[in-house]
């Protein structure tokens, strides 16, 4: 099945509003605004199918106007189903000036012998806010099916003004190199990453937060970098979904009060 999603948001009086939308089967997008605090723009991207099946091709493509925010939830777990030829999808964002997006989604659970390849292309303009996130679970873990997914490959490229600033690149063969090795996961099951960017953010300060924060937590691994373009780059090892999910959510509720003194004044 190809598919296609084109978001276009608006933005008047300092309020994000939903432009142009367009969406072919199974994708359907939802408002959920209403009782959300702020002036920003909440949307949830729904799918009539259970799943990405073999030889589905998704094209997604995200357009937050100036001074925009926008905010893009899924509804359930990306399952990604037995496959011969494998499944693959693009998606690509544009955010113009002072624009904000964030993307958390819920985690991707590969079933055996699936093949997925995902490509995210981000474009930002200057003063941008982005908290971009990624969940990859070992499969059908109570169902005995660990690691038994044939290929799944990530790749996120982010640009600023058209220069490539972090690349990502998250490639995952069980049956070629064993996950469980030193360099790999190390025993651990599950995986996520967290990428924040944002101009006004003290990078040093929210990397520290999130040290703290993250030490708390049992039953995971984790590790913080940044970056010179005023970015957090977090990457977390652990056994359980829901666990990883939740603390990426937290670290992105705690992005706002973490900003430059000079913001302050």
């Amino acid at each position: 099945m190809k598919a296609n999603l084109h978001i276009q948001t608006t933005c008047s009086n300092g309020t994000t509003q939903l432009g142009n939308c367009y969406f072919s089967p199974p994708f359907k997008v939802m408002n959920i605004t209403k009782n959300k605090q702020g002036s920003g723009l909440h949307l949830m991207l729904m799918s009539a199918s259970p799943g990405i099946l073999d030889e589905d091709q998704y094209e997604l493509k995200i357009e937050v106007a100036e001074n925009g925010s926008l905010q893009l939830y899924t509804q359930s777990y990306q399952r990604l189903f037995n496959m011969v030829t494998g499944a693959t999808q693009s998606m690509e964002v544009y955010m113009q000036e002072g624009a904000s997006f964030t993307y958390i989604p819920h985690p991707a659970v590969p079933h055996e012998n699936s093949i997925f390849t995902t490509r995210n292309k981000i474009y930002l303009s200057n003063n941008c806010k982005l908290i971009w996130g990624e969940i990859l679970t070992c499969g059908r873990k109570l169902n005995g099916e660990v690691f038994e997914f044939s290929k799944y490959h990530n790749i996120t490229e982010i640009y600023l003004q058209h220069k490539l600033i972090i690349k990502e690149n998250l490639l995952m063969q069980p049956l070629l190199v064993n996950p469980n090795t030193m360099g790999q996961l190390a025993g651990f099951t599950h995986q996520a990453s967290l990428i924040v960017m944002d101009e006004t953010l003290a990078v040093t300060e929210f990397a520290d937060t999130i040290h703290h924060y993250l030490q708390q937590q049992t039953g995971m691994d984790f590790g913080i970098s940044t970056t010179q373009t005023h970015a957090v780059i977090i990457r977390i090892l652990g056994y359980k979904a829901e666990q990883l999910f939740n603390c990426l959510k937290h670290i992105a509720a705690m992005v706002q009060p973490v900003k430059l003194v000079t913001d302050a004044a």
